[in-house]
């Protein structure tokens, strides 16, 4: 995902001058790109968060698009004041790019476990949140967002994530959902990276008969409500998926729509539940120890079928 934003980063940047990015003092090798060629359009924070986005709302001010790329946590929870007061409030066109989305960043510990964000970020006034599934994904939003006005987050993974779509995608209309896989018995629905483990799941089902339709969300504000009406509207079961809590991120999300439907639909979260991640390792196996990885999702689709395990969560 990261060289997908990158290199979307590089072609918007060759039109538009008045792009910046501000770095958390990390990114070295998969900037490159932007060093060689926009060397006076980059720059080196250091590891100074707070400073970094008062300095982003600053250079926004000045007509720019500002661009503020660290690490999981640390570019959303450690200046969320600062997002929140010269950012978001006064509408800044400063862009906050999360590397490290979920448990990309598992061997080391909580501090770096990018679990609440999506939560907190939706939650405030103004910020449009982008949660893409894959790098094509991930090129199509970049474009999206640097062309929007306004304060915005973009989640991404860290390197190496699969091409879930079966080729690159040449337009993506905002926010609309995409359908990966179809099917009729249930469907899957995530956001961000998890999408790898919802497409898996879906293969795993089919082998036992099982048709799950998979739909990823590369919006998250606002969320594809005219998608998520349809699907309560067709299924009596429908499964979110989130590497992140769920509380208040994409199954909360969803739920909120389908309050409103008073659709006989059944919304069952998966993510993480109301705790702190204490176990460090990778990334797959922490998805495993907290029950989000393929195997677990098709699990749970088979016991909410076969009428165990059924109740919302």
């Amino acid at each position: 995902m990261r060289d997908a934003f990158v290199r979307a980063l590089v072609r918007e940047m060759a039109v538009n001058p008045r792009i910046v990015l501000i770095t958390g003092d990390l990114g070295f090798g998969v900037l490159r790109p932007l060093w060689d060629q926009y060397p006076d359009r980059i720059l080196n924070g250091g590891i100074a968060e707070q400073g970094i986005i008062s300095l982003a709302a600053g250079l926004a001010a000045t007509d720019r698009t500002v661009i503020v790329y660290s690490i999981g946590n640390f570019p959303t929870l450690r200046p969320l004041e600062q997002i929140r007061n010269d950012c978001a409030y006064p509408g800044a066109d400063v862009k906050i790019v999360c590397v490290g989305g979920g448990f990309v960043y598992g061997s080391l510990g909580m501090s770096h476990h990018a679990t609440e964000d999506m939560a907190i970020m939706r939650a405030l006034p103004g910020v449009t949140c982008f949660t893409p599934g894959d790098p094509a994904e991930t090129e199509c939003v970049t474009r999206e967002m640097l062309r929007r006005k306004g304060t915005c987050y973009l989640r991404l993974g860290r390197g190496n994530e699969p091409m879930v779509h079966s080729e690159p995608l040449t337009e993506w209309a905002f926010p609309k959902a995409l359908v990966i896989r179809e099917g009729t018995d249930i469907a899957l629905m995530s956001a961000g990276g998890i999408l790898t483990q919802t497409v898996a799941a879906h293969d795993l089902l089919r082998e036992k008969g099982i048709s799950a339709r998979v739909i990823s969300f590369p919006c998250l504000k606002p969320v594809d409500e005219d998608m998520i009406r349809q699907v309560i509207a067709r299924y009596p079961d429908v499964i979110t998926v989130e590497e992140h809590t769920v509380l208040g991120g994409f199954g909360g999300a969803v739920c909120e729509v389908a309050a409103g439907e008073g659709a006989p639909c059944r919304i069952h979260r998966m993510g993480l539940q109301d705790c702190y991640t204490a176990v460090v390792g990778n990334q797959q196996y922490l998805r495993e120890i907290y029950g989000m990885d393929a195997k677990a999702i098709a699990e749970k689709t088979e016991n909410i079928l076969r009428g165990k395990g059924g109740e919302a969560r």
